[in-house]
């Protein structure tokens, strides 16, 4: 697995994640959106401590320099 993800990359992501968490934990967002958000919040802390993003392979991008 060859990393493709730069630290601004991992550095947003994590903040996205913390922000989504913080709005499920407040009860803001409530349900099956809050269920998805976190699950979305968990992949990209997970992307972000591997610095490996799936995503980027078939569209061939990488945000490291």
């Amino acid at each position: 697995m060859v990393k493709n993800m730069g630290s601004v990359d991992r550095i947003v992501r994590t903040i996205v994640a913390v922000v989504l968490l913080a709005l499920i934990l407040t009860g803001v967002v409530k349900g099956a959106l809050a269920i998805i958000l976190g699950i979305l919040a968990a992949v990209f802390v997970l992307t972000s401590a591997v610095s490996f993003c799936p995503l980027y392979l078939p569209l061939k991008l990488s945000t490291r320099k």
